[in-house]
Order: C-alpha cells, then structure tokens, then sequence
C-alpha cells in the first residue's frame, strides 16, 4: 500500500526515559509504505534497529507505523537515517505527526486519503476479477456439465494482464526482499503465480492447440484473490482505527475569543493561548481545557469520559476539548490548548498503546524470521517429491505453487496488532485508556488489586455526619446547637481544608438566612486546629491531641459518643472554650465528619471477587476508618495508617507474597510511588501526568467499576490474540501439508489464504461488541 498525502515531521520527548544513564532518549515515528506481512515487519525493524543510536524499534503492520527509541537525536539528519534505512530494505518511510498536534481538519484530510486508497485498491480487484472470470468459465461450465473452451491466445492476453498490470505490486514487493536478501509475502505470491503461468505459456507453445492443460486461470485467480483479500483487509483495519477517528473528529478547528473589550472574535484554534477568554454557545464543541469563567450549562463527555449523562457545570468548574456544550452560553478561562489538552493526551495514549507490541507477540517475530524460507524449502521438497514419484511436470509444479501461494503470513503479522488496536479502541470509548500492549497483557493476569481508600473507593468529599453540644450550652454563646455550629463554620470559613468546607456545607445547609457568627482574629495553630475571638470569649476548634494538651475534659457522654464515632471510622473534632482566668476551658461540642463509599464500589469489589481478583485497601487513615471502609465493600484485608511512601513497601510485600500479578489503584498523585510499584498501576479520573506516567492504566470517570472493566477488556482481548495466533498457525500447519500433497489446487490455497487474514482481523473487530 502507497503512503497517504499526510504526512508531517514530528519527534515527542520521551520525559519518563529522559534520565537513562544512556542520555536523553526521544522517539519517532515513521508511516511505512509496502508491508505486507509479518516478514515484512521483521525486515523493517531490522533494518531501523541498525541506524545508530536506534535502542528500541517496534513496527506494527495493522497501523503501518514504526516507533522508533533513539538517543541524542533530535536533529533532522536522525530523521533522514531511519527513512534511508527504510528505503534500503525496500519500502517507503515517512516521519508522521503526533496525533494531539493534528487539527480536526488536518485529521479529515488524511482519513479521505485512507478512504481513497481503499477505492484504489477495489478497482485493482474489480479489474483483476474482470479478466480472471472469462478464464474460469471453462471449469464453471465443466461443472455444469457443458463443454466451452477459451482460445489459448484469448486466455494468454487476459492472463498477462492480471499477471503484469494487476499483479505488479508483487512483483516490486519480491524484487526489494530479494534485494534484501529476505523474503515476504510478495515473494511467495510471485513465484507462485508465475510458476503456473510460465508452465501455461511453455504449454501454449509446446502444444499448439491443446487448451485442456493450460492454468492461466490458477494464476490470474490467486492474483484477483488476493488483492480481494488485501482490500477486505485494508477495510477491516480501518474499523480497529475508530477510535482514533472519533476522537480526533472532537477536535474543533476555530475558537470564538473574547477580548478585554468585551468584543468577541473567530480564530484558529492554533492561535488561542493559556488566560485567554473562549466563549462557546449553546451545542457546540469545546475547543480548549479551561474553567467556566461565566454561564452554567450541561456538557456531554460521553466519548471522552464515556460518562453517558451530561454533566452539570457552571462557574470554577473544569471543562474539556472536545466535549459538547448543553444549552448554556459560557466563557471559559483557557487553561490548556493543542497538544497539553486532556484529549489530546488521551489520543497519544491510544496511539501508543496501538503502536506497541505485546510480548507475546515475539513469538510471531521468532516464526516470522525463518517463515519464508521454510516454506521455500517445502515447496522445492513438494516439487521435488511428486517428480520422483512420477507425477508430470504439472501435476509437481501446481502443487508446488499452491504451497507458496497458502502460507502467506499476513495473518500472522495481523494476528496481535488487531486484537490490540480493537481492544485498546473500545476501552477508550468506555473511559479506560490502557497505556501500552503490555499493560494489556498484564492487566488480563492480575490476581491481587490493592485499592487506595480515599478518593479511590469513597468519594473524597468528607462531610458532617455528627454534631453534639455539650449540655447544658454556656450561656454566653446562646443555648442552641445552630448557634454552635455557625460558630464553628465562622472558624473554617476563610480554610481551604476539607473538613473545613463540610463544616461551612453543614452550616449553610441549616442556617435558613441565619447571619454568620462575628469571629475575628483567626489563626491556625499547627498540627491541632483554629484559634478565633468572639466579642466576648476566645474559641478553639481542633483535633484530640490539642484537646488532651489543653486538659480540657468532655462531658462523659461527649467522650463515649467520640470513641463510637472514632471506631466506625470518622475523623472527630470538637469545639472549645479557651481559659480565661476567672474560668476554666471547656467543651462545647463535638463533631464528626466522615467519608461516603462510592455508590458502585461494592459491585466493583464483588466483580473482581467473581474473576479470582482479590482486593487489599490500603489507607493512611485510623484503623477504625480502615475496618469500617473494608467491611462496608467486603474486602478482607486492609491496611491502616500507611504513609505514602510506605504504601509502594506494602505493594512488594503483596507481590512477594501472592506470587502472582499485583495491580494497584489510586488517584496517580499522592499513590505515585505504589502506582510505579505495582506490576500494573491504575490511576482514577486525575487525567494528569503524573497518572499518565506512572500507570499502566488511567480510567477517565472515578469509578470502581471502570477498574473491573479494564480487567474485563485486557482478559477479552488477550483471549482474541490467542484465537488469532490459534487460526494463524492452524492454517498453515493444515493447509501447506495439504497443499504439498496436492489436496489443494492454488485456487483453493489463494481463497484460504485471503479468508485467512480477514477472518483474524473480523475476530478482532468483535471486540468492538464489548458492553460492561
């Protein structure tokens, strides 16, 4: 297949390798024009893993691309080597963009240039098809019980068209892999057909008039078949890049801006810069990250969440490129543009997951070393064998050629690619985007997930679930308990702490138009709580510890009521009196805040459980809070008061001791260090760098149940790999030993092999049937 019209330069550092002792490593990637099978990816990486200061290489023929790994170098002249390394072995190479730099138009462009090479190659098959039918009538009449003949010099123009015009492909594709002292597809298909119309042009010629034993058909089919293969192929590879499509279709190309005069104008989106204002109206795409300056409105995130339900959004609220205004008009502040967006970094997640090989694909690169000449091998043998057993010249010659034409590895080199494009395709469109192909492969052997608590399994948000007064209230702060309350919420209200804005939520919930409490001259004491005036006393609002050190005792009830809370796992504080020197300090209420489980957290949990997953929670929080978090999703072993920096120890003990693949599952910030750990690390809805690079796996909704689907996905797509290596290898262990004992005519071994490659990239497509 030719190249397509798009193609622009681009090299992406690469910042998790960029400490390699080696130096700075970048990567690049190249388009690769003229692969045809798994013979052919092995040359290619050859041949890239030959340039100097190439230390990785990996080609896949489903996208016809190439990721290069180089060191110290950057320059252009790099560039220039790995396309003239390309070129030598014999196929065309051309640097290509990374997908997050490439507007939706630019996207659209080449999607028509991938369309009309499809259109390029069905009429090649139409027209090989139009002159291989006449050749076939004699056989299709014979069966009929009719008797028609086609003139040898009829047969011999219309073969030699087919042969010359249409089949020239294999032909160019034979020369470069001889020139390359390799072999390919190409190579077989060539010699194979020209084999049988040699020996029809020599029985043309050796015996005038003698139409019954000429096989120009044999060849003239095989070339239609396979085209007809490699167009249903090339249609079939174009459904496994359908999420990349979709996601680059989100991408608008202009941006409506408002400037400092209020006045609003269209640009290119190339031109909207971090700060600036960007109005979107009602149904509309976003075109930029940003804040929501003004408005309010729903936002559909469906293809970049897969949230299925629009999304409430108004003013300080996060938006994303890509996703679809409701029925509000809103400014957003921008925050992020072109590459650095949330989707952009989504695609290049999909595309590198789509470009990497999976390990178990080195078994198909070990077969495919030595493939070609195996089968070359056999052919002579077949060849050689009905000779000596005293079969005619073209009885050994067709059955030789149908052993050539059969084992063709294009299924080979499609087998995992496939499967991997299709796989890491549908996990995306349902918010789960899986890094690499080895993070899928070792997600699907996962046996022990360990959970971060807060965040991850409940929602992070804590709130008031108790407030108790002391009995009877001091009088001089008034006698009931919403008089406490405000005062404690007056305290908070100027923190950005999280149990400070639940207090202020709690207040605001029940104060019904209330005024707030007057308190003044608040100040943090640190590592125990707030300190504040009132006009007539000073007021304390901290943990335990500071209540201890202040010797400050609660009322019995209070304390016994704090130690229940404390043991179902809710953090307690309690609002005090200062001492004065007329009176001692005192309690004056007591307050509870805990954290709430995530509504499908359970279900998650009980999902793994019925996949042989066990589950471990890990938490810095009290062990009461562990326990109650644990027993409340039914999870039997936790861990409590674990630092962040220990939580990475407690995952090497897990994977010490359960023998087995440890994944761990955390907000991919502050479980950084247990994310890198982990056999497999899975970052909750952060969308950021930091979970980007230190997990395998980032989920782009914060649900549980996302992590049950990651698995779901990883074990249903190894399961496609298997059953297509299965059918790859099982067509050529059945169908050349047929071939070989003339069980095979080459019609037939063209027809297998052409159904051969399409049957393992439909099996993959049903990937695409996935539903949670």
């Amino acid at each position: 297949m030719r190249l397509s019209k798009l193609s622009i330069v681009a090299i992406a550092p690469m910042t998790d390798l960029s400490s390699s002792p080696i130096g700075a490593l970048s990567t690049a990637e190249l388009d690769i024009g003229g692969m045809t099978c798994a013979s052919c990816v092995r040359r290619v990486e050859k041949a890239l893993a030959g340039v100097p200061g190439v230390v990785d290489v990996s080609v896949n023929l489903a996208t016809e691309r190439a990721n290069v790994t180089r060191v110290n170098a950057d320059e252009p002249a790099a560039i220039d080597a790995l396309v003239k390394a390309v070129a030598n072995a014999g196929y065309e190479a051309r640097p290509v963009v990374q997908a997050q730099a490439v507007s939706g138009a630019a996207a659209a462009e080449a999607e028509a240039a991938r369309r009309q090479q499809v259109r390029q190659e069905l009429a090649g098959v139409a027209v090989a098809a139009a002159f291989a039918v006449p050749l076939m009538l004699p056989m299709l009449a014979a069966a009929a019980g009719m008797r028609l003949m086609v003139p040898a010099w009829l047969q011999l123009m219309l073969a030699s068209v087919v042969q010359f015009a249409c089949g020239a492909r294999f032909y160019a594709g034979a020369y470069h892999a001889v020139r390359a002292r390799a072999g390919n597809m190409d190579l077989l298909v060539a010699l194979g057909t020209s084999a049988a119309y040699g020996l029809s042009v020599w029985q043309m010629f050796a015996h005038p008039g003698d139409v019954m034993h000429l096989y120009f058909e044999a060849s003239a089919v095989v070339i239609a078949l396979v085209r007809l293969g490699k167009w249903l192929e090339m249609r079939a590879k174009r459904e496994t890049t359908a999420a990349i499509r979709a996601l680059n279709a989100l991408r608008p190309d202009r941006a409506r801006v408002r400037e400092n005069d209020g006045r609003e104008r269209d640009v290119p989106l190339e031109q909207v810069r971090v700060g600036m204002v960007v109005v979107v109206r009602p149904g509309e795409r976003l075109p930029v990250d940003g804040v929501i300056r003004d408005g309010r409105t729903h936002v559909d995130e469906a293809l970049i969440t897969g949230e299925s339900l629009p999304v409430t959004k108004g003013p300080g609220e996060r938006v994303t490129a890509g996703s679809i205004n409701g029925e509000g008009l809103i400014a957003v502040t921008t925050a992020a543009t072109g590459a650095e967006t949330t989707l952009a970094r989504i695609i290049r997640l999909v595309e590198t997951a789509q470009a990497k090989k999976a390990p178990i694909q080195r078994l198909v690169d070990r077969v495919s070393a030595v493939f070609v000449p195996v089968i070359l091998l056999i052919a002579f043998a077949s060849l050689a064998g009905w000779l000596l057993a005293g079969a005619s010249v073209e009885t050994a010659i067709l059955n030789a050629v149908s052993v050539l034409v059969i084992a063709c590895p294009c299924a080979l080199g499609l087998a995992t690619p496939a499967a991997i494009m299709a796989g890491t395709g549908v996990a995306a469109r349902h918010g789960v985007l899986i890094k690499d192909a080895e993070a899928l492969e070792l997600a699907q052997r996962v046996s022990v997930i360990a959970f971060d608590k807060t965040g991850t399994l409940t929602l992070g948000k804590p709130r008031v679930v108790a407030f108790e007064s002391a009995d009877p209230l001091d009088d001089s702060i008034g006698a009931d308990r919403l008089t406490a309350l405000g005062l404690a919420a007056a305290l908070e209200r100027g923190s950005e702490h999280p149990l400070a804005h639940a207090l202020v939520a709690a207040f605001e919930a029940e104060r019904s138009g209330r005024p707030w409490p007057a308190v003044s001259e608040v100040q943090a004491v640190p590592g125990r709580g707030l300190r504040g005036r009132t006009d007539s006393q000073t007021l304390l609002l901290g943990n335990g510890r500071w209540q201890t050190e202040l010797g400050i005792e609660p009322p019995a009830a209070l304390l016994e009521r704090a130690q229940a809370l404390e043991s179902a796992g809710n953090t307690v504080s309690w609002l005090m009196r200062a001492a004065t020197p007329s009176a001692p300090g005192a309690v004056l209420a007591l307050i509870g805040f805990g954290d709430t489980v995530k509504p499908d957290a359970r279900a998650a949990i009980e999902r793994l459980a019925a996949r042989g997953v066990r589950s471990v929670l890990l938490t810095g929080d009290n062990r009461g809070a562990a326990a109650s978090v644990a027993a409340a999703l039914g999870i039997d072993e936790f861990h409590a008061q674990v630092l962040p920096e220990d939580k990475a120890r407690v995952v090497q003990e897990l994977k010490r001791t359960s023998g087995g693949i440890v994944a761990m599952a955390g907000d991919g910030i502050n479980d950084a260090p247990a994310l890198a750990a982990a056999d497999i690390g899975i970052a909750l809805a952060s969308g950021t760098d930091v979970a980007m690079h230190a997990a395998g796996i980032t989920l782009m909704r914060s649900e549980p149940s996302l992590v049950a689907d990651a698995i779901d996905i990883s074990r249903l797509t190894y399961r496609k790999i298997q059953q297509n290596l299965f059918w790859a290898f099982v067509y050529n262990l059945i169908g050349i030993p047929l071939a070989a004992l003339g069980l095979l005519n080459p019609m037939l071994a063209g027809a297998a092999m052409a159904f051969s490659s399409v049957s393992v990239v439909t099996n993959a497509l049903l990937l695409k049937r996935w539903k949670r």
